[in-house]
């Protein structure tokens, strides 16, 4: 065995043995495999191979994508049949709602390069001959999409592996991993040590185990899975006899299984309520191609929709029942990147489609390793999207709750509700009597809406419409048993109510409860310096002010963006997006100065946030403080130290919605206080809550842009439209070289803004294709109603030469085509004479 590697890879299963392939693709021949059994034996063996396409999240989508293309490549490469069979893939809807979410999931698949196929019922007939289309609206269908056999595509990805140079080694276990003084981490095995600069985490239902050797609590508990395979029907077998096509797998999306042929017969995958979470202390030692007891009874309600969309599976006998272990995180997407806290220390784990995603994840974690930065947006899969709030009963409750909505709509709206409330701010209950629908951020619970008094969904808008397993569409019932959302990928129920708190943060006044964004202090005589070196804009000379600054890339991607504000000498508090508090202060750890001359004290917890805006908002501040308010005093984009009633706060002349106003931000125990006095001063103003919905319309109302949707590491900040952001005349600072370079260059892609015309009851909300006369020619990030302005809006980013104001283009919703007109950024108030009102 070698003693030292440039990489260890830990896990022989399809992801493990995937990503040592890629990081010896990328040169690193000198990478190790360890497998504590055979290769597989964990959860590949007894996986069912599918190679499903179909993904709503953009980073997961492309990766999916080039696993089935670069499988193809792989039996090419290496000479080994990997069993790929391209039956196609064909998903089933029964309802409307069922429509609409493979509509809009075309859009994302038109963006990525993912061909879909649309079927009539008796399109379906022809390819699915024993398929039933009673009730069928219709069928999406893959035509690149089908199976494998998972065995198989490992040995030939362990044969690439090998004859670029890498090394396996089989019935090695890892007995413990430490991190070493020069930064390189020792691995122990019963057979010997490695010293390795890189350690990659792939061992699926070990995953927990494996982090408990580094001080990781990995967010990943597997979930028992179970499949059925029949024996042989008789018309399959003439069909085979006939030389007739494998039938396309086959997805009843509303009854929540997939189905194919297998070996004459068919295999049924449900994926069912009460599946239960297994191996929460991890598999034994000795655990090796492991299967549990089957359960049919659970299957029952899935098996008998099996019968009557395809009677054959009734009419054979069961073979086989497959019940096994497959990883679950608390959103159902892998872990794909650098673990939060170590150096160097990598993990792809939580793959519950680990066949499909193993070839994109080995691909992008390798570039990652290799060369700093993936090539792809990888915030979707990026580890640090959970916190240290995703402990053991956390994920229990929540990874069978992703198991069970495998197949349930996903609306771009749903509010899962397990696992909650978790974390609250002492306002929560303040905010649920003023009728707060709340959403969860990093576990955070967050105001969406707020519902009237005694409001309640009608009872005919309660389910999708037909007799269907996967019929639920709204939000859990109230305590008071009320529903008070129904979810839709068109305007919902709420559209109006959240209208009506954007014009009353128009007219009057509003707050806001933004205490979930991340806070982080960066003290030390050292700190002005270096945050003016890794971040693109000029640190504010003068104490009290604002300035946005954007951490970017070496390729001049933006990866975070941050709130600067000296509120003490020396002492800079940077606020962040909430849902990326652990990759923001991750980012920020990893890169900041071992000499002492820099100190990161991260303080989320210890800071509520309370946004006061409205026309109306200097008014009710005055009631509350002795601290002169006007421009001059208190001019846009500054903060400073001030009393509010009683309280105290760091007030930010800054916000998200366009409107004069300040954040407050104040020791999370004087919330109340602060909270209450702003009530009362406000109520001869008008004052109400309002909710992250109207926040998020007012914003693009204003052209801002969010991190991933239009700040991505693969648009640069140019292409953002970040420009005045940017100074290239201070020095130094990480991404300033590629943004010189591609300044000269020019950009490949133009962030806009659309007028949608024609819209009646269903607006953009991101990844919709874009054309210009029939050629697609970019992809929509975002979309809502404008209350202000009375116009359907969506944000893009299309290819320069149609972004001029004033070109027409078209953008498809929910496969309907809308004409499209490029305006000025910031629709509303473009001189930002709102942001600046005078007293």
């Amino acid at each position: 065995m070698k003693t030292e590697a440039r990489a260890v890879v830990i896990g022989g299963g399809v992801v493990g043995v995937s990503t040592l392939y890629h990081l010896a693709k990328k040169g690193w021949s000198d990478a190790v495999l360890i497998e504590r059994k055979e290769l597989t034996s964990g959860s590949t063996w007894h996986a069912a191979g599918l190679l499903p396409l179909f993904n709503m999240s953009y980073s997961v989508g492309q990766i999916h994508k080039y696993s089935v293309r670069f499988y193809q490549e792989l039996q090419e490469e290496t000479g080994m049949n990997v069993g790929f069979t391209n039956c196609t893939n064909i998903r089933l809807a029964r309802t409307k709602d069922r429509w609409d979410e493979f509509m809009y999931y075309a859009g994302v698949a038109e963006t990525i390069g993912v061909p879909v196929k649309l079927l009539t019922p008796e399109e379906l007939k022809e390819i699915w001959p024993l398929c039933e289309t009673d009730g069928i609206l219709g069928a999406i269908q893959h035509l690149d999409d089908g199976y494998i056999q998972p065995a198989d595509l490992t040995q030939a990805l362990a044969k690439g592996a090998r004859d670029l140079g890498a090394t396996i080694h089989r019935h090695t276990a890892v007995t413990a991993i430490e991190a070493q003084e020069d930064g390189r981490w020792l691995v122990k095995t019963d057979k010997g040590d490695i010293l390795a600069e890189h350690v990659v985490s792939c061992t699926g239902n070990f995953a927990r185990k494996t982090g408990e050797m580094v001080g990781l609590d990995v967010p990943v508990i597997p979930v028992e899975h179970q499949y059925i395979v029949t024996e042989p029907h008789p018309a399959i077998v003439e069909r085979k006899s006939q030389g007739l096509p494998e039938m396309g797998v086959l997805r009843e999306s509303d009854s929540s299984w997939y189905m194919r042929e297998e070996n004459g017969g068919l295999l049924l995958g449900p994926y069912e309520h009460g599946a239960p979470v297994c191996y929460v202390d991890g598999p034994s030692d000795d655990s090796e191609y492991e299967l549990f007891q089957e359960d049919l009874e659970r299957l029952m309600p899935h098996i008998e929709t099996a019968i009557a969309r395809v009677p054959a599976f009734g009419e054979v006998g069961i073979k086989k029942v497959y019940n096994g272990a497959i990883a679950y995180t608390p959103d159902g997407s892998p872990i794909i990147g650098p673990a939060p806290g170590l150096k160097n220390f990598w993990l792809n784990e939580g793959h519950s489609f680990g066949v499909t995603a193993a070839g994109g994840a080995g691909w992008q974690l390798a570039e990652w390793i290799v060369d700093g930065e993936p090539t792809i947006d990888m915030m979707g899969v990026d580890p640090r999207r959970f916190g240290p709030y995703a402990t053991q009963g956390y994920l229990i409750e929540k990874n069978e709750e992703a198991y069970a909505n495998v197949f349930t709509m996903h609306y771009p709206d749903e509010e899962r509700a397990a696992a909650r409330p978790l974390k609250t701010t002492p306002v929560y209950d303040r905010l649920k009597k003023h009728g707060a629908v709340f959403g969860s951020v990093y576990g955070w619970e967050r105001a969406n809406w707020f519902a009237p008094e005694g409001y309640e969904v009608p009872a005919d808008e309660i389910g999708v419409g037909a007799d269907v397993l996967t019929n639920e569409n709204h939000a859990p019932p109230l305590e008071d048993g009320r529903i008070v959302e129904r979810w839709s990928f068109r305007r919902s129920n709420y559209f109006e109510h959240v209208g009506n708190e954007v014009k009353n943060v128009h007219d009057n006044v509003g707050v806001l409860d933004m205490s979930a964004f991340a806070k982080m202090e960066v003290s030390g005589p050292g700190a002005r310096a270096w945050l003016d070196s890794i971040l693109a804009n000029a640190m504010p000379k003068k104490r009290g002010r604002i300035a946005l600054a954007h951490l970017l890339t070496k390729h001049g991607g933006v990866k975070s963006e941050f709130t600067v504000y000296e509120w003490k000498p020396g002492r800079f508090y940077l606020v962040s997006a909430g849902a990326y508090e652990a990759h923001d202060h991750d980012v920020l750890a990893k890169l900041a100065p071992t000499d002492g001359s820099v100190r990161l004290s991260p303080i989320t917890a210890q800071y509520g946030v309370l946004v006061l805006a409205g026309p109306k908002s200097r008014e009710v501040m005055k009631k509350l403080t002795r601290t002169s308010l006007s421009n001059a005093d208190f001019p846009w984009l500054s903060g400073k130290a001030i009393s509010v009633g009683t309280a105290t706060a760091h007030a930010l002349r800054v916000n998200f919605v366009g409107e004069l106003g300040w954040e407050l931000h104040h020791p999370i125990e004087q919330q109340n206080a602060i909270f209450d006095a702003l009530m009362e001063a406000g109520a001869e103003f008008g004052i109400k809550p309002f909710g992250i919905r109207a926040m998020t319309a007012m914003a693009v109302e204003k052209s801002y842009r969010l991190i991933p949707r239009e700040m991505s590491i693969e648009y640069s900040a140019w292409e953002s439209g970040l420009d005045r952001f940017v100074r290239l005349d201070k020095g130094d600072f990480l991404g300033r070289e590629a943004l010189v370079r591609l300044k000269d260059k020019g950009p490949r892609w133009s962030f806009v803004t659309l007028e949608v015309h024609g819209v009646t009851d269903a607006d953009a909300r991101g990844n919709e294709a874009i054309h210009k006369d029939g050629r697609l020619v970019g992809r929509a990030t975002h979309g809502t109603y404008g209350w202000r302005v009375g116009k359907s809006l969506a944000l893009a980013m299309v290819q320069p030469e149609v972004a001029a104001q004033g070109t027409e283009l078209d953008i498809t919703i929910l496969g309907k085509p809308h004409k499209a007109t490029v305006i000025g950024e910031s629709p509303y108030d473009p001189e930002n004479a709102a942001l600046r009102m005078d007293a």
